[in-house]
């Protein structure tokens, strides 16, 4: 459902709503009035009708045997109508082609520049008199301001919501056959022209008779899906030729055939229904996120009846908290159900009056399964880490790269393209970069593109295309990353814990960096808008640090937990025999030199050191965060002679921890309970690891 924004002028004679849903119309007196005052109203026929109409020329059985996307079905009945399919091909060639050459001739006579918009508006023209499959693929482009000039934007946007109606008159008759009752008997009130059209339907405003709610009520454009079978027909045909006359990997019919699948799924309004209110059920519970409710019993395949939701485009409010909200409300959809909205164009949502992100047409839907939403994760988890051979592995678990790939090749062709993309830091990666730089590196090493990761990569470039628009520095991948670590510390999946452990530890020795990194961003998803409202009634260090152990001792964080106090007995171990040597070291007989520490014991004590900043919040005397791959060059640094018996002295601990124990007061209590086991597991780990390398050093 595509709702359109308040207008200076009313859209619709006094009878009819407004933004306001009190208002109260003219009740209906009889059907035969209202189809009168229809037909009186509207006596044009829209430009599609009027130009592509021979393409509806399917009979009744043909027709309905298109009830879902079969490419034999398609092929069998336009075989039985060869002038049609030559018609088509002819049209579409001829439109466009004087389009194109138009555009050729303003090129040789220099004279581009000033006919760029009279172009731009002819584009859009030519691709409503071609219908909906042509309007679906500029809408995949439209939302993205970094990649069409702005001319051919503002008019390509214009296809998301306002498109000419088709006859009223049809419309109600359609709604009638549909629902098996006049309209009077189904609505009370009723707008006598549409709110909005879109490529494939349109919306009216509706007051139900039987209940009094206000509704919104989709009816689909006739012959609109004889028309889009044809066209796709065609545009597969085509994916074919250029499949093989230029070589590529991917099957480029294959992902004609995924999308037109959806396309079909998003001609049938009851599977929007039973899309609508499994969205609702999983993501209306969202903070600041809205799903109208479906009126499944009073929608059919044609005609769909939803809870009318009031609001503004939101391409058009500049509020960039909503984008924080859908990006969240998106993270959800990706990574935790793999349920997704795939066409999150800017007239699919709303800002609504309340200031809230309302998601509407819910007709083109993706599945994400969890193996592949797993490899996902691990391939940002990677590429953030510029572990770029791990990321090489993880194309061949997404589908894009084939098991027979070099991997080594693969690995130095992937650095040298994300090289750059990364630098930055992980909040300043851009996914249209990343997708831009990679397009080379995909044709040289054969990447095929799998059919469910097209729409995948549609719905995260077009969010990216409205949070731009808002904000030409906002970074998509890099405001979901701290979802994605946030996952990654708390999932229960054998194969994420299995990744984080990988990640941890590097030739078997700790990367307290990285743990830092993903502790960090993950408090940054949970806390950031926090923060900012707090910051006058809270220090912001301890709200940190309250968070931090928050996580910590949550059930969801017992993974990380674990290692936590691996790393910290370990790191107490070291600190005991740094004691120790300290106090010999004030020995008036003391040996030369004599130091019962090793390297690993230096780094130990270090990563001790790092995990007391980290868990309190002190993030301003811990040691900066290096990126690079292996283990950091403060790691690797020899320790001095006196070194050992300085370490000790610089943990931080004294006055620096006390304000760690007025945060532990404010836990909650399962969380304070589970604090009074924890020195208990520390000891037992502990000892443990004293007990192990006192055997170690007498007997080996």
């Amino acid at each position: 459902m595509l709702i359109l924004p308040p207008l200076s002028r009313p859209l619709f004679p006094a009878t009819t709503f407004n933004s306001n849903p009190r208002r109260s119309f003219k009740n209906i007196p009889s059907n035969l009035n209202l189809r009168r005052h229809v037909a009186a109203a509207t006596g044009e026929v829209d430009a599609f009708t009027q130009y592509s109409g021979y393409l509806f020329e399917l009979s009744s059985s043909e027709a309905e045997s298109l009830t879902e996307y079969n490419v034999s079905k398609i092929r069998d009945i336009y075989q039985k109508k060869p002038l049609i399919l030559f018609r088509r091909l002819f049209q579409t060639a001829t439109t466009l082609g004087k389009w194109f050459a138009l555009r050729y001739y303003d090129a040789i006579t220099e004279r581009t520049d000033m006919m760029f918009e009279v172009r731009a508006a002819e584009l859009r023209k030519i691709l409503v008199q071609l219908g909906p499959a042509y309007i679906k693929i500029a809408q995949a482009i439209s939302s993205r301001p970094d990649l069409i000039p702005p001319s051919y934007l503002d008019e390509l946007s214009l296809l998301q919501d306002r498109i000419a109606p088709f006859s009223t008159g049809v419309a109600f008759d359609i709604i009638e056959q549909e629902l098996g009752l006049p309209i009077d008997a189904l609505f009370s009130e009723i707008s006598p022209e549409p709110v909005a059209a879109a490529s494939l339907g349109q919306v009216y405003q509706a007051r139900l008779r039987s209940s009094g709610k206000v509704v919104a009520i989709k009816v689909q454009r006739p012959g609109v899906r004889a028309a889009i079978s044809l066209d796709i027909l065609i545009l597969r045909y085509l994916a074919g030729v250029i499949k093989i006359v230029g070589k590529f990997n991917t099957d480029l019919q294959a992902v004609v055939d995924e999308w037109a699948s959806s396309l079909f799924r998003e001609m049938d309004y009851k599977k929007e229904a039973d899309n609508g209110v499994k969205f609702r059920q999983l993501y209306g519970g969202l903070k600041d996120v809205v799903v109208p409710e479906m009126y499944v019993q009073q929608t059919t395949r044609k005609v769909l009846v939803m809870q009318w939701v009031e609001g503004q485009k939101l391409a058009e409010v500049q509020d960039l908290y909503m984008i924080e909200v859908g990006v969240y409300c998106s993270f959800n959809q990706l990574l935790e159900y793999g349920f997704y909205h795939a066409d999150p164009h800017p007239g699919n949502l709303l800002r609504t009056y309340d200031g809230k992100l309302a998601y509407l047409d819910f007709g083109m839907m993706g599945e994400f399964k969890e193996e592949l939403r797993d490899g996902f994760i691990e391939a940002c988890l990677h590429l953030v880490n510029r572990d770029y051979d791990a990321l090489a592995k993880d194309f061949v678990t997404l589908g894009l790269l084939p098991s027979t790939a070099d991997k080594e090749a693969v690995t130095m062709a992937l650095t040298g393209v994300f090289r750059d993309a990364v630098s930055k830091g992980v909040r300043n990666i851009s996914f249209g970069d990343l997708l831009g730089n990679l397009g080379t590196t995909m044709y040289k090493f054969k990447f095929r593109i799998p059919s469910y990761f097209s729409l995948v990569i549609r719905s995260l470039a077009v969010l990216e295309g409205i949070a731009i628009s808002v904000n030409p520095d906002y970074k998509v991948l890099g405001s979901t990353y701290p979802w994605i670590a946030r996952k990654v510390l708390i999932d229960s999946s054998p194969k994420l814990r299995s990744s984080l452990q990988d990640l941890l530890y590097e030739d078997g020795v700790f990367r307290i960096d990285r743990l830092e990194s993903l502790l960090t961003e993950s408090l940054r998803a949970r806390t950031e808008i926090d923060l900012v409202r707090k910051q006058a009634e809270d220090d912001e260090s301890k709200l940190v640090m309250k968070q931090m152990l928050s996580f910590a001792l949550n059930e969801k964080g017992a993974f990380v937990r674990e290692i936590l106090l691996e790393e910290i007995a370990k790191g107490l171990d070291a600190l005991g025999l740094a004691t120790l040597d300290s106090m010999i070291a004030n020995l008036p007989f003391r040996p030369n030199s004599f130091s019962s520490m090793t390297n690993e014991d230096i780094n130990n004590l270090r990563t001790l050191r790092r995990l007391v900043v980290l868990l309190t919040g002190l993030q301003q005397t811990a040691t900066p965060v290096k990126e690079a791959k292996g283990v950091d060059s403060y790691n690797n640094q020899k320790p001095s002679s006196n070194e050992a018996s300085m370490l000790p002295y610089r943990l931080v601990f004294g006055q620096d921890m006390l304000p760690l124990l007025s945060v532990i007061t404010e836990l909650p209590q399962d969380s304070q309970q589970l604090l009074l086991q924890l020195p208990a597991d520390l000891v037992g780990k502990l000892f443990s690891r004293v007990a192990a390398r006192t055997i170690k050093r007498v007997f080996m």
